[in-house]
């Protein structure tokens, strides 16, 4: 483009319909490959937005909280944070930062992360950063649809055309029917307990064969060219833990998911040296200072942050940057709803180091309706999203403005009557003791 011109209001007017998308690309003619849709700026982006109203939507069958943020402009965002098992505790947490959002301009989702944030004294916590999560989501999501562009072009543009996603099974006929037959390369397999009970401090051959004897047959039924992940979950304590990587290395897995609980880095640091296998964790982590200690220590290479814990798609892309310096790749973690995973593959879609996305299982929860659903979306967004060899493409999935998704107009009434999901209490089989979940 050469020079600069200048608009007038009479010209803007009579190119408003077309949107700002329009008019940036009839200036850039011949710059871009793909131009953007030309009709699908929402909004003047010098004309005021202001948010209305947060309207709270608990999704038990998720184990989540939805949330569309209203605003003046009639331009609707969609967000999500969650701590599962408490829900009502984040819902009250969401209404108490609407005061601040009222009246405010949600096109300034960075700005209004570092207020919330910072302005509420106490930091780190999980509750406050996944209702950050929920409108951080909802803010990005504004500022796509107002500009007409998906929120990856927003974040700096793709770095990829499709996010490689992994399914999960826990047997050799799960593996079957829930992974290579819905075209899944990869995929992870717990070893949280084994012939009859849950681990102790320490174990015997026969306790740890039993994991041995799991991974084997999968192994053996996926092949040498098939990425295949260990969730530990935290459940074991070290020096069973180290029993476990051992025992499972010649198997080669794609990596050890928590292989014991985050609190102690150094130790999981001193842990990650003795294998040659890459530790992955972050599930449980908030904040890009969390993931800061944990790199810095070397505890894990892959980062497993969940975009509705961690403070959103501002936190997540902060998180991401900083993996990056340290050559840490970036393995998502996303358990619970349809939002999130789309804000999370926005980010993953717009970052150098990222390795593969996890899918949301979609929890089931007892009581409400009998409704068709599935992993990726059905009678939770109006259009699911389409597995691609295992892969999700962005093209036709999230390419649409903001998210490039809507929620189900029957979802409230789907979720009627669901009772809000607790984790299971967890004890020693033979002392009755608290074991770790």
């Amino acid at each position: 483009m050469t020079g600069s011109r200048n608009y007038s209001r009479r010209h803007w007017m009579g190119v408003a319909s077309l949107g700002m998308a329009g008019l940036l690309a009839s200036e850039r003619a011949g710059l871009a490959a793909t131009p953007l849709n030309t009709s699908r700026a929402l909004a003047d982006p010098r004309s005021a937005i202001k948010i209305t109203k947060l309207e709270i939507i608990p999704v038990h069958s998720l184990r989540s909280i939805f949330v569309k943020m209203h605003t003046d402009a009639g331009i609707i965002g969609l967000g999500e944070g969650t701590v599962e098992g408490k829900i009502e505790t984040v819902v009250a947490a969401i209404q108490q930062l609407e005061p601040y959002l009222t009246g405010k301009d949600p096109r300034q989702p960075a700005h209004h992360w570092q207020a919330m944030y910072r302005h509420a004294f106490y930091r780190g916590d999980i509750i406050l950063t996944s209702a950050l999560s929920a409108v951080d989501i909802a803010m990005w999501d504004i500022k796509g649809k107002a500009l007409g562009v998906p929120v990856f072009e927003l974040l700096g543009g793709p770095t990829r055309d499709r996010i490689k996603c992994y399914g999960q099974a826990e047997s050799v006929e799960e593996t079957k029917t829930h992974v290579l037959a819905e075209g899944y390369t990869s995929m992870k397999t717990s070893v949280s307990s084994t012939r009859g009970r849950l681990s102790r401090a320490s174990e015997n051959p026969y306790y740890i064969d039993g994991f041995v004897e799991k991974v084997k047959a999968i192994r053996d039924l996926v092949g040498p060219d098939f990425d295949l992940g260990i969730e530990m979950h935290g459940e074991h304590e070290p020096p069973a833990a180290m029993q476990i990587i051992k025992a499972l290395e010649p198997f080669r897995p794609w990596f050890f998911e928590e292989p014991i609980q985050f609190q102690n880095l150094p130790l999981m640091a001193e842990m990650a040296k003795k294998t040659t296998v890459p530790f992955a964790t972050g599930e449980r982590m908030v904040t890009k200072w969390q993931f800061r200690d944990l790199l810095t220590a070397g505890a894990a290479q892959l980062l497993q942050p969940d975009i509705t814990h961690t403070g959103g798609i501002t936190e997540l892309k902060a998180i991401a940057v900083l993996a990056e310096a340290f050559y840490a790749d970036m393995l998502p973690h996303s358990k619970e709803g349809m939002v999130g995973f789309a804000a999370s593959m926005h980010v993953a879609a717009s970052i150098p180091n990222f390795l593969a996305h996890e899918v949301p299982s979609l929890q089931a929860a007892n009581g409400g309706p009998k409704v068709d659903r599935s992993p990726l979306g059905k009678s939770y967004i109006k259009k699911p999203m389409v597995m691609t060899g295992g892969t999700i493409l962005l093209k036709g999935n999230i390419d649409g403005p903001g998210l490039g998704i809507e929620l189900d107009e029957h979802l409230v009434d789907n979720e009627r009557g669901i009772p809000e999901w607790q984790f299971p209490e967890m004890w020693d089989k033979v002392d009755g003791s608290v074991r770790d979940h």
